[in-house]
């Protein structure tokens, strides 16, 4: 997977990054390093190489939380009055006003697409799970000649207790 995308005139590439939340060569050498310099720089390394993942939801997470703080802060204390500031020419105002209201609704839909959109991902992964562990436990199946219920190793026989 090699795909750019610009972001703010920056261009960012996914898939072939060095440094990445996997056991690479990279990742484990500056986990070495880390703990050689400071021993919880090479546990940070563990930690991003475990978790690191899920960092792009924390930080979705993380912003959509503090949106709604600052949100409901500036509404609340009045911040928001240089926003709201008249121009003098009213029809400039309406225009602005209304192209305000269209990129905030245009926001809200693009909230919930992504929404929408991680909820499928989500939906494909948990399919693709289920067929890999059943095609897993037909294997087994097939390679054991049982079925669910466990035997006994000494004596061969199928036990009644179930695990």
């Amino acid at each position: 997977m090699n795909t750019t995308y610009e972001d703010n005139g920056r261009s960012k590439r996914i898939g072939n990054a060095l440094i990445r939340p996997a056991w690479t060569p990279v990742t484990i050498a500056m986990m070495i390093i880390g703990f050689m310099i400071f021993w919880p720089l090479g546990l940070a390394m563990i930690a991003y190489i475990l978790w690191g993942d899920r960092l792009d939801e924390f930080k979705s997470g993380v912003n959509a939380r503090t949106d709604r703080f600052t949100k409901g802060w500036s509404r609340d204390c009045g911040s928001n009055r240089r926003s709201k500031a008249q121009s003098g020419n009213v029809a400039f105002d309406e225009w602005r006003d209304a192209e305000i209201e269209r990129l905030a609704e245009e926001r809200r839909n693009l909230e919930k697409m992504r929404a929408e959109f991680e909820d499928h991902v989500y939906e494909l992964r948990r399919t693709k799970d289920k067929t890999e562990f059943e095609a897993f436990m037909d294997s087994y199946k097939r390679n054991t000649g049982s079925d669910d219920e466990p035997t006994d190793k000494k004596s061969g026989k199928r036990s009644s207790k179930k695990l």
